[in-house]
């Protein structure tokens, strides 16, 4: 039985949230495409009018940098800056809890 050639394409998805919208888009990528090929190709940029350079990036959940490379099926994500520090807002209600009468 002959070896499976490798697939000249890839597919693809890039998700982005915001509070009251969201974006998720399925592309078709060339083999060997990397995070930031996908980035620029869903057009994210253009759709929300936000700077893609300023945010983070990860596969699944989990951080990488633009030049990695994607698999078929990967979903690339962008996360934006948290607003406060969980652990500190956590605290803070801990706080407000232990004051309240029981």
């Amino acid at each position: 039985m002959p070896e499976s050639l490798p697939a000249a394409t890839i597919a693809v998805e890039v998700a982005y949230a915001e509070p009251g919208r969201q974006f998720l888009r399925r592309l078709e990528l060339p083999a060997g495409a990397a995070v930031a090929d996908a980035i620029e190709a869903s057009r994210l940029q253009d759709t929300f009018a936000i700077d893609t350079a300023a945010l983070a990036a990860g596969i699944w959940s989990r951080p990488v940098p633009r030049h990695a490379l994607l698999r078929d099926g990967d979903r690339v994500e962008l996360y934006r800056p948290l607003r406060a520090d969980p652990k500190e807002s956590r605290r803070r209600r801990a706080e407000r809890a232990a004051r309240k009468p029981a």
